[in-house]
Parts: C-alpha cells; sequence; structure tokens
C-alpha cells in the first residue's frame, strides 16, 4: 500500500501543505470548503497518522514516574525495579522518561510527602502503589486536577480519578488461600495474621479477609473457627512475643494465613512449633522461597509485582505513543506456587 505524505494529500485536495497540517492535528483555522476537501481524501484514501514520527517531530518528551515502596525495606518491591528498567529499554528512544520514587511503606507521611513531590516535577502520568487508602484518593484527585494521567497497581482503591487498575482480584485471592487451608486441614481453627499494615486503611488487607472468610463461611457444616490479630514487625523480638501470646490464646490453631509477604517471620517466630502449622501466604521473596521448599510454608501465592509494573508503564507509553486505550483493569492470574512447581518460577 502507497504511503501518503502530507504534500501528497495536499495534492489531491487541492491545497496547501498547510491547511492540511492544521486538518490532522485540529488546530488552527480551516474553512469548510478545504475540510470537506482534505476529509474527503483522507477518508479515500483511508490515511492513519504515523504516531511515533508525528512524536518523534514535535520533539516531546513524556514523563512517567513510578511511586512505590522502598524495596530496602521490603524486598517484595525489588523486582519493580527489573520491570522499570524493561520498559525503559523498550520505550526511551521514542520520547519517554521514566523515573522511580520510593517512600517508606510504614509511614503514611513518606507517602504523602513523596507523592507531592512527584506532582511538583509535573509528569504526564503516575504509576503508584496506593498503600495508604484515604491518602492516595487524595492524591489521585490532585493529579486528576493538574491533568496528569494515574494508574494504580497491586493494592485497589475505589477512585473516579484513576486510568487503571492492575493487579489481582484480592477477594478471590483470599478466597484461593481459604481453599488451599481446607485442603491441608479439614478443620481447626486459623488465625489471619496482618503484618506491619494499617488495617482500618489498607483496602488490600480488607479484601483478602473478606474473602478467605467468605469462603468457610460458604461452607456446609463448616467445622473452622478464624480469628485475625494485627501485629508490627519493626523490631523481631517483640514481633515473635506477639504472636506467641497469640497463639497461646488460641491454642487450637493450627494454621495461619499471611495477607503480605512476610510469611518468613512467622515462620521463624514459631521456630519448633512450625511443622504443627500449616502457612499459607503471599510472594516469591528470598526466605519465603527457603522456606517453602524446606515444606514450614505449604503454599504460596504468587502476586507478581514485575508484570504489574510493566503492563502498567506499556499501558501509558502505548497511550501517549499510539493513542491506545489504556483499559479499565487488568486482573492477573491467581498463581499458586508450592514446592514442587516453585523453579519454573525463578528460572
Amino acid at each position: 500500500m502507497k504511503k501518503y505524505t502530507i504534500k501528497d494529500i495536499a495534492q489531491l485536495a487541492g491545497v496547501s501543505k498547510g491547511t492540511v497540517d492544521r486538518v490532522l492535528h485540529k488546530r488552527g483555522k480551516v474553512s469548510e470548503i478545504a475540510l470537506e476537501k482534505v476529509t474527503k481524501i483522507l477518508n479515500e484514501i483511508d490515511y492513519k497518522p504515523n504516531p511515533i514520527a508525528k512524536n518523534l517531530k514535535i520533539n516531546k518528551i513524556y514523563k512517567l514516574a513510578v511511586v512505590l515502596p522502598d524495596a530496602q525495606k521490603d524486598s517484595y518491591w525489588e523486582p519493580c525495579s527489573g520491570a522499570i528498567k524493561e520498559a525503559e529499554n523498550e520505550f526511551q528512544h521514542f520520547g519517554i522518561e521514566f523515573n522511580k520514587f520510593v517512600f517508606d511503606e510504614s509511614e503514611t507521611s513518606s507517602f504523602i510527602e513523596t507523592s507531592l513531590t512527584v506532582i511538583a516535577t509535573k509528569p504526564d502520568a503516575i504509576l503508584m502503589v496506593p498503600l495508604f487508602q484515604k491518602e492516595a484518593i487524595n492524591i489521585v484527585a490532585k493529579c486528576n486536577e493538574k491533568n496528569i494521567k494515574v494508574s494504580i497497581f497491586n493494592n485497589y482503591i475505589d477512585s473516579n480519578h484513576s486510568n487503571n487498575f492492575i493487579g489481582q482480584d484480592l477477594y478471590q485471592s483470599g478466597r484461593v488461600a481459604a481453599r488451599l487451608m481446607d485442603m491441608i486441614l479439614k478443620k481447626g481453627t486459623i488465625g489471619i495474621v496482618h503484618i506491619d499494615e494499617d488495617y482500618q486503611n489498607a483496602t488490600h488487607l480488607q479484601e483478602k479477609e473478606k474473602g478467605f472468610r467468605s469462603y468457610f463461611s460458604s461452607l456446609n457444616n463448616s467445622d473452622y473457627n478464624i480469628t485475625t490479630v494485627n501485629l508490627s514487625y519493626k523490631k523481631s523480638e517483640s514481633f515473635n512475643t506477639s504472636l506467641l501470646t497469640f497463639l497461646d490464646q488460641n491454642p487450637s490453631i493450627n494454621g495461619i494465613f499471611v495477607t503480605i509477604s512476610k510469611s518468613y517471620v512467622v515462620v521463624e517466630a514459631l521456630k519448633e512449633r512450625a511443622d504443627t502449622i500449616a502457612i499459607v501466604g503471599y510472594d516469591l521473596v528470598k526466605k519465603n522461597i527457603d522456606y517453602l521448599k524446606q515444606g514450614q510454608i505449604d503454599f504460596l501465592i504468587h502476586q507478581k509485582p514485575k508484570q504489574q509494573v510493566y503492563m502498567g508503564l506499556h499501558y501509558l507509553a502505548e497511550y501517549f505513543l499510539f493513542d491506545k486505550e489504556i483499559p479499565s483493569q487488568l486482573l492477573l492470574p491467581i498463581d499458586i506456587v508450592t514446592s514442587e512447581n516453585i523453579d519454573g518460577y525463578l528460572k
């Protein structure tokens, strides 16, 4: 097929190249007669502009910012840097600039300060982890006021101003965890353990727990008791004491559901009790993998943080370069990882 240039279209329509340029880019004044002539030719030749060529011609640099927790304090986020690098290698030659900003996930103020700093850099879009629900909704609203597109990943928030969500269905994720626990135990008492999170402001934890409890509620003649505890791991000694106290208060516990990536700290706190308590948790951080292989963690649900970040940046880059619509959400499969299949995930 012939590739038509602006000059070709101008000659076919009998107008100037400037007129064609104004019609294509919808800027400046064009007479109705000239508009009809150009539009007729465009329809006849099925003209499609080259967005990359357009972007290079105007020398536009799009700035995409990624806002996520500090991987130095939580290794779950380490793969995200690799995803940013992959996206950078793929799109940087087309006028896309990527910048990473990290915050302390244990401090609400750190999230707010980091987010405001990012907004001040005037990015075209932000891909962010909205760990703190109320604060994240306010930040997203501020971005909307400044015409900054926002995509969120890992944790869902209910905001009319975010462009899309990438992650797992957290409610269904909780139900999957419950099904796995049911397969192991058949009956008993299960402890749901939240670690280092403000549960009242953590929608992702609430959704996982709701899903977990709903599974057992749906069972006929369920012979389970479920209890919940929120613990802090800022000091391992106090965490261990708090967890053991929780177990002493609930001596019939034979299963623990850990709702974040720190299943390994539960294993380390349990010590000699670990072999008698089933553990279902999340994420392929190194210590979790080690304990999974040793049989001290029974199942891990893989949330794929690297894929979440890469897809988020990919959608945003293609929106700016190719005018592709950003989907409202991308729900990733809920992968169940065992000691038998873990090696396939590590390649």
